[in-house]
């Protein structure tokens, strides 16, 4: 009988011995596997509050954005920077030197013909700013505003430039700017997503690329708010199932998730947990968020708002009550600007739909005194070619243009009543500060606290960033 007990040991002894694992072994794995789950608590704890507020690199000057995206590439000569020299010079090729090498996006003339405003330009504020006719109630808050006239893109067709501005990168697959600044500081919003975007008009030719989470965890990407309805499509439960019976089923999933994030620690699953807990909370904000009839009169008449008919302005209110309710970053999109024909009779409602929503944005967020920690930008992809693009029904436009156009920025720490940069006789070229798409994102998380150098995520074995290789932070932008 002790022969057999001793046989069946040595048979058992001789098995580990021949998979190359002794009874050690099998005691360290035991060890390692401990403290594998130990780690991976650890960076649960860290984890599993993604959104929890994060403290920036350094001192900020804003804590919020709202990104006023006019999604097309409005015309910046004719709204902001005004150049006497086209209607001088109007209906005359342009000189070659200015294209030499150029190559336009859809003009094939090759001796295109210099095209003048249709609207006349005044100085206004105790800036001088110059602003069209077309903006009456944007030129009464110039002395709010910072212009910034030679930003330049390296992209010529909407999807990559528009892709470029948000990702900084011309394809697909990177974080929004939204995205990154999510990741960087968190929110202090618990009732509502820290990255919100929504818009009205056409589609972008980037569609969810401007406030996907790219490499990032899913957590980070943009919520999508809708204007009408439910502001998020299936928020709503169905009429059988109660706000306590949700509550038991999430509580139930998100333990089963907890136990997992204990064991492997994937930032993916503390996503999921955060999902579920803010669509539960969001059945209830979201709905009181959209709830514009608390506005009061004197709110709605000074953005130009009416509550029967949905419009830029109405948004405009909306994205002040989301970064009133601690939202991060939001996103509003309004377009299309493309007019490469008929600009004549296609610009002027469009900036009637954006001028008084803008301007009243700018005037409610001082009041409330939000403006002071809230940087507002405002902008498109590009700008447009002071030459015409012909058509063949004779309804003349502008192309793309790349190499100079204007956006402005507010509050936020931002130098306002100020110019930055300046564009040629014929704002085809800058002549001083020529201000990459690289360094208005640079710029943009400096004044946030972030360094957009040190303001990182390793995706593939490699750290990427918003700016990518390039970016430097205007500081004449600074207050």
């Amino acid at each position: 009988m002790q022969l057999a007990t001793n046989n069946k040991f040595h048979a058992r002894r001789k098995l580990f011995s021949q998979c190359g694992v002794g009874l050690g072994s099998i005691a360290m794995a035991s060890l390692v596997n401990d403290a594998s789950r130990a780690r991976a608590r650890r960076v649960n704890r860290k984890i599993h509050r993604p959104l929890a507020p994060r403290q920036p690199h350094f001192a900020p000057r804003a804590k919020n954005v709202i990104c006023l995206f006019m999604m097309g590439g409005p015309s910046h000569l004719d709204l902001f920077d005004y150049k006497p020299q086209l209607e001088k010079y109007d209906g005359q090729p342009i000189p070659p030197s200015y294209i030499e090498g150029e190559r336009f996006e859809q003009i094939k003339d090759t001796a295109p013909t210099i095209m003048r405003g249709p609207w006349s330009f005044g100085r206004y504020g105790e800036s001088g700013a110059h602003v069209s006719e077309l903006l009456p109630h944007t030129r009464e808050v110039v002395d709010e505003l910072t212009f910034v006239r030679t930003v330049r893109s390296d992209e010529t067709v909407h999807p990559h430039a528009q892709l470029l501005l948000f990702t900084g990168h011309r394809n697909p697959g990177r974080p929004s700017l939204g995205s990154w600044v999510s990741y960087g500081l968190g929110t202090e919003a618990e009732d509502l997503p820290a990255f919100i975007a929504f818009g009205r008009g056409a589609v972008p030719q980037a569609h969810d690329g401007l406030f996907a989470n790219g490499f990032l965890p899913s957590t980070y990407h943009g919520t999508q708010f809708r204007n009408r309805g439910a502001p998020v499509l299936n928020l709503e439960n169905p009429q059988s199932v109660t706000r306590r019976s949700t509550r038991r089923v999430i509580d139930a999933i998100n333990k089963l998730n907890t136990e997992r994030l204990d064991v492997v620690g994937d930032p993916e699953i503390a996503s999921r947990i955060s999902a579920y807990e803010l669509a539960f909370r969001l059945q209830s904000s979201a709905p009181d968020l959209i709830a514009l009839r608390g506005e009061s009169q004197a709110t709605l008449d000074l953005y130009g708002a009416d509550l029967s008919k949905p419009s830029f302005a109405l948004d405009c209110i909306l994205a002040r009550r989301m970064v009133e309710r601690g939202v991060r970053f939001v996103q509003l999109h309004y377009g299309d600007w493309d007019h490469h024909g008929n600009i004549v009779n296609a610009f002027p409602p469009m900036c009637r739909a954006i001028d008084q929503g803008c301007a009243g944005l700018i005037r409610d967020l001082k009041t409330r005194g939000l403006l002071e920690d809230t940087l507002v930008i405002w902008g498109g992809e590009f700008g447009r070619t002071p030459v015409a693009q012909p058509q063949k029904t004779g309804r003349v436009g502008r192309d793309h243009h790349v190499h100079a156009f204007t956006m402005w920025m507010a509050g936020g720490g931002v130098k306002p009543g100020t110019s930055i940069g300046t564009t040629d006789d014929l704002g085809f070229h800058p002549v001083e500060d020529s201000i990459h798409i690289h360094d208005l994102q640079a710029t943009i998380l400096h004044l946030l606290g972030l360094d957009h150098e040190r303001l990182t995520y390793r995706f593939q074995t490699r750290d990427f960033r918003l700016t990518d290789v390039g970016g430097r932070v205007v500081e004449k932008l600074f207050s």
